[in-house]
C-alpha cells in the first residue's frame, strides 16, 4: 500500500517552480533552492542516513552505502527541473500548471510526466524502504540533476565526472526514457512496457541569410523570408532515410510474436520485410521518430514591421539522430540538400552523439524485465529505442549498461502533454512508480 501522504507530497513538488530558461538571466535560484529545501524537509530520513552531495547549488548525489564493497553499485538517475509553459498556452490548461491539483483519480501539473514523478517516487521508496529496515547489499547512487532540459552540464554531467574521479564503475545505471505505452504500438493491443537501451543523439542547427531589404511596395524576386522558408521546406520534403537500427530490432523481436498472423510473419523476416515495417511507424510522428533521423523547425526569426522587406532572416532547427548517424553526417547532409551557399549554417550550443546500445543480456536488463512484470504481469517487455535525450548519455564512462524506463502509461491522450499543455498522470501511475523503484531497489541489490 502507497501512504495517503505520497500524493500529496508529490502535489508539493509540483508547485515548485523549478523551470529550466533558455535565457540565465530567467533562472529562479529561489525555486531551486526550495526544492532542495523539500526534498530535506520531506524525507528526513533520507536525507540524514543517506551520504549527500551538492553538485552547482542546486543538483543531488545521495550515496546508500551497500554491505558489499565487491558488488558493483547501480545508479538510479531522476532530473528536478521541468520546462517553462508558454504564457499564450496558459488559457489552455484545465488547471494551473504549478498548482499540483489532484482532481479525483489524476495529478495535474508541469512535471507530472517529465520528471518529478521520478524525482518524488525514488525518494518515497527510498523513505518506505528505510522505514522497513532495509539494507542493500551493493552500495545505491541517486542521481538528481537541476538542468537536464538544458543539457545538464551543471547537474548531470558534473555528477557523472565526480563518480568517474572516483573510478566508480556501475553495473548498470536508470534514467527516465521508456514508458508503458498502451496501442501506440502497430498490431499490439496489449500494454508494451519499452525499456530504452539506446537513445537516438540531438543536433540543433541555425540557418541565417543576409539580403537587401528595402520597402515592402517593390520586393526583388528573393527576400531573405524567402531563402531561409525555401531551405526548410526542402530539408521537410526531402527526409532522412528510414532504417531499423539496432534499438529497433531489438523491439521488432519481442513484439513481433504479439502480433496477428501477417504481421508476426513480416516482423519475422524483417530483414526481407524491411520497407513494408518502416512504412508502417512512417504513418505516425511517434513511429517515423523511430525509423529515421527526424527534422524539426522550432524558432523562426524575421522582419520588425509590416511594409519593411527584413534584410536577415534565421530559422533554428532540431534534428534527433538515429543510431547510424552522427552529427557530422547530418550537417552534410543537410548542406547538400538546401545547397545554398548564401546561407550560413551555425551548430548551437548543445548536442550529442546517438547512444551506445545496452544488452539485453545483462544482469541490469533482466532486474528491469522482472521487476517490470512483477508489477505488470500482463504487460510484454521489450527492449526500445528512446527518441529524446536524456542525461543518463553523461554516464557512458560509468557503465555499458544504461537503461531508461519510466511506469507512465502513455496513450493517445497525453502523448502529447509531454512539454506540451495539460501534463497529467493517474495518481495509479504515481503510485506504482513508488513501487516500481521499491522493487527495483530490493531486486538490484538482495544478492
Amino acid at each position: 500500500k502507497i501512504d495517503n501522504a505520497a500524493a500529496n507530497n508529490f502535489s508539493e513538488a509540483l508547485k515548485i517552480k523549478t523551470i529550466s530558461t533558455e535565457n540565465p538571466k530567467d533562472f529562479d535560484s529561489v525555486q531551486f533552492t526550495n526544492f532542495g529545501l523539500f526534498l530535506k524537509n520531506t524525507y528526513p530520513l533520507v536525507d540524514s542516513l543517506l551520504e549527500k552531495k551538492t553538485f552547482n547549488s542546486f543538483s543531488f548525489l545521495y550515496k546508500w552505502q551497500g554491505e558489499n564493497d565487491a558488488l558493483k553499485p547501480i545508479v538510479v538517475m531522476a532530473h528536478l527541473d521541468v520546462v517553462p509553459v508558454i504564457k499564450e498556452n496558459r488559457v489552455n490548461w484545465k488547471h494551473d500548471p504549478f498548482g499540483g491539483n489532484i482532481v479525483n483519480d489524476t495529478i495535474w501539473g508541469r512535471g507530472t510526466i517529465d520528471n518529478k514523478v521520478n524525482v518524488v517516487g525514488i525518494m518515497e521508496s527510498l523513505n518506505v524502504l528505510l522505514k522497513e529496515g532495509f539494507s542493500p547489499k551493493r552500495s545505491m547512487y541517486f542521481v538528481f540533476g537541476h538542468d537536464e532540459e538544458l543539457g545538464g552540464e551543471l547537474g548531470a554531467k558534473a555528477i557523472a565526472q565526480y563518480l568517474k574521479d572516483k573510478k566508480i564503475e556501475a553495473e548498470f545505471v536508470l534514467d527516465e526514457g521508456g514508458v508503458i505505452s498502451q496501442k501506440l504500438v502497430p498490431g499490439i493491443e496489449k500494454d508494451v512496457a519499452l525499456i530504452g537501451v539506446a537513445e537516438k543523439g540531438s543536433l540543433t542547427l541555425e540557418l541565417s541569410i543576409n539580403l537587401e531589404g528595402g520597402h515592402s511596395s517593390m520586393p526583388e524576386k528573393e527576400t531573405a523570408i524567402d531563402v531561409i522558408s525555401k531551405a526548410i521546406a526542402k530539408l521537410k520534403s526531402n527526409p532522412f532515410p528510414m532504417t531499423i537500427s539496432q534499438p529497433m530490432e531489438g523491439f521488432l523481436d519481442n513484439v513481433g510474436p504479439e502480433m496477428p498472423f501477417m504481421n508476426k510473419m513480416v516482423f519475422a523476416n524483417k530483414f526481407i520485410f524491411e520497407n513494408v515495417i518502416t512504412g508502417i511507424y512512417e504513418k505516425t510522428a511517434s513511429g517515423s521518430a523511430l525509423v529515421r533521423t527526424t527534422t524539426s523547425p522550432t524558432i523562426f526569426n524575421s522582419g520588425v514591421k509590416n511594409n519593411v522587406i527584413p534584410q536577415s532572416a534565421r530559422a533554428t532547427l532540431n534534428f534527433r539522430i538515429i543510431s547510424g548517424e552522427t552529427t557530422a553526417t547530418v550537417i552534410n547532409r543537410v548542406k547538400e540538400v538546401i545547397d545554398d551557399e548564401r546561407i550560413t549554417i551555425a551548430t548551437g550550443d548543445f548536442f550529442s552523439e546517438p547512444s551506445k546500445v545496452s544488452n539485453i543480456k545483462s544482469f541490469g536488463y533482466k532486474t528491469l524485465h522482472k521487476t517490470i512484470s512483477e508489477i505488470y504481469p500482463e504487460t510484454i517487455v521489450t527492449p526500445y529505442l528512446v527518441v529524446a535525450a536524456t542525461d543518463s548519455r553523461h554516464f557512458e564512462d560509468i557503465s555499458d549498461n544504461i537503461y531508461r524506463f519510466t511506469t507512465i502509461k502513455i496513450n493517445k491522450n497525453n502523448i502529447k502533454t509531454f512539454h506540451g499543455i495539460n501534463e497529467r498522470i493517474a495518481i495509479s501511475d504515481f503510485e506504482n512508480s513508488i513501487r516500481f523503484y521499491h522493487q527495483i531497489i530490493k531486486n538490484s541489490t538482495s544478492e
